[in-house]
């Protein structure tokens, strides 16, 4: 967890300085530190913020970039994950109920993000599957998917 956090750190001031090039190598490196040790971590709760921070650091430097798909990408992966995770019985059920608390988070994102620069193809194939609603929200009144702008802001 202390390299995790000493990577992520060194990639924020970077990001801050405008060193973007080095923020995202950092960046990188602290999501496959987060993604290699998910299931290891002793603290789910932390394993679990640990790959969302890393996911989100990553869409907010693609959005600095002007790359809003990119973005898109990292807020899609992330709530997939968390989704996943929260029904994989392999895991321990800490880490489940962590990862199934932390996804209406990135659920919330996802739809501020699509809120702010439209719907993108990989935010509309995971959140209006089909129709479909993520489990996560399952029973509740279905959400008509926004317009769609590809990429228009």
């Amino acid at each position: 967890m202390q390299h995790w956090k000493r990577t992520t750190e060194i990639a924020n001031r970077l990001f801050q300085q405008g060193d973007l090039v080095d923020a995202r190598e950092l960046y990188l490196q602290a999501l496959a530190l987060a993604q290699v040790l998910f299931e290891r971590w002793q603290d789910a709760d932390e394993a679990v913020a640990a790959c969302v921070i890393s996911h989100h650091n990553l869409a907010d430097l693609h959005l600095r970039l002007k790359q809003p798909q990119e973005s898109a990408e990292y807020l899609c992966a992330i709530h997939q994950r968390l989704l996943q995770a929260s029904q994989d019985q392999r895991l321990s059920p800490l880490l489940r109920d962590a990862a199934l608390r932390q996804s209406s988070k990135t659920y919330t994102e996802l739809l501020n993000f699509i809120s702010e620069y439209g719907q993108y193809p990989r935010t509309e194939r995971l959140l209006y599957r089909q129709g479909a609603q993520p489990a996560l929200f399952a029973g509740q009144e279905q959400l008509q998917p926004p317009a769609l702008h590809y990429g228009t802001h």
